[in-house]
Parts: structure tokens; sequence; C-alpha cells
């Protein structure tokens, strides 16, 4: 694959960045009669090895469009302050996507998107994840990379052990530990302070939330093990100044 800008593993770092901390993509599918290209607007939110998972209703076209031929691709930007919009960073992700049932997928989405609760116990809306086999990636006038899937992707292997026990770990973190999230939430969102608590965790962060509010915190440096999240999470305050 093309690597014109650069070797140094910022590309990857900034491309694993908006696969995690997206919200909101543009899924792009072949219409089911006459294969005409269809873009619709999805929320997303990445599983453990950081594909990304999305909530969809059988009555959508998009739906219809993926059950006849499952390629597809996913846009996801960086959120354009000011400018030229064209000047953020964003990654086209091209692949296969398939119909899940993932208890630890469901769990991660709606840590995510909480108001997306009620749709998901809908029975004509499922979860679909994209098997990413290729990501595109752009990050302004020149910066233009593309990655094999498995080069942004966490290894299966290395995010199982995040899946296991997950419900248990998430427990004692968030009764242990509730004072430190508050603190580290506040210091982001001083706007919204409550009693946050961690929704879901992987190798690179972990989700909170609030009611309907959701909050990315990204580790200061990945734990060695998903029962040192505790550490992590007190090395980013420290490095952050937070008392």
């Amino acid at each position: 694959m093309d690597k014109s800008y650069g070797e140094s593993g910022l590309i990857l770092t900034d491309v694993r960045s908006l696969l995690r901390n997206g919200t909101i993509g543009c899924l792009a599918t072949l219409q089911n009669q006459g294969g005409s290209p269809y873009a619709s607007l999805i929320t997303i939110a990445p599983d453990a090895g950081g594909s990304p998972v999305f909530l969809i209703s059988e009555l959508a076209w998009h739906t219809r469009n993926l059950q006849s031929d499952s390629r597809a691709s996913i846009l996801v930007s960086e959120a354009a302050a000011s400018g030229d919009p064209l000047d953020v960073g964003r990654v086209s992700l091209i692949g296969i996507a398939e119909k899940i049932d993932a208890p630890a997928a469901r769990r991660r989405f709606l840590a995510r998107h909480p108001a997306a609760s009620p749709y998901a116990g809908f029975a004509d809306f499922s979860f679909w994840r994209l098997q990413v086999e290729t990501a595109h990636y752009v990050g302004g006038f020149g910066r233009i990379t593309t990655f094999d899937g498995e080069e942004v992707l966490l290894d299966a292997a290395e995010t199982r052990a995040w899946e296991e026990g997950s419900d248990a770990r998430l427990q004692e973190l968030n009764e242990r530990h509730a004072a430190l999230v508050e603190r580290l939430a506040a210091s982001r969102r001083p706007d919204q302070q409550g009693a946050w608590r961690i929704a879901a965790c992987d190798p690179l962060g972990c989700d909170l939330v609030l009611d309907a509010a959701s909050l990315r915190l990204v580790f200061s440096a990945p734990p060695a093990t998903p029962d040192s999240v505790a550490d992590a999470l007190a090395a980013l305050a420290a490095n952050e100044g937070i008392n």
C-alpha cells in the first residue's frame, strides 16, 4: 500500500484516533436495484478492535442494499472548527458489512450513543459491523496514505481479553474509582458535571456516559492488561495535573 506521506507511525495514530473518536459517519452502499451508489448518515462506535459498529433499521435503504451486496464504505471525518473544511483529517473505510449479534459490540455502541437505547430493542433494528479491508486517509492537501485494514485494527487476540469479564471489571472500576472518573470528565466537560461512569474500555481508552451524554478518554499510554485500567486513568490524571 502507498505510504507516500511518512512512515513514522504518526499517520497510523491519526487514523486510529478517527476510528476511536468518531461518532458520525457517511455510509456508502450500492443500490439493490440498479447498483447506483447511495450515501447515508449513520452513528458509529468502534468495537474493541476498532471496527465501526452501527445500528440500522430494516426499513432503511442502506440496510436493504447491504442485504443484497455487503460491500460498503464508511467515511469518518474530524470536525472542521474553522477555515477550509477539506484541511481536516478523514478516513474512508472500505470493506464488507456484516450483521452481528455481539453483546460486547452492542454495549460499546450504546455507551457511545445512549439515546439509541430505545431503538436497539425494536425488532426491525439490528447491529452491523464493517470488516475493514482498506483505510484511505487524507490529512489535508497532499497528505494521503492508504493502509490495509489489519494495520489500523487491533489484533483479535489482543482485544479478546478486554471483552472477557468486562462487565465485572467495569463494575469494579465504577465503584472504586468514581471520584477519579468524575474529575477526568469534569476537566473535559465542565458544563456537564455529575456521576459520569465508565461504560466501555479498550486498549486505547474508555468511553464515559452521563445520562444521554458521552465522552471519550484516551490513555496517555496503553495499559499492559485490562486489569491495569485504574493505573492508566491515574497516570492520565497525573499527566494533566488533575488532583
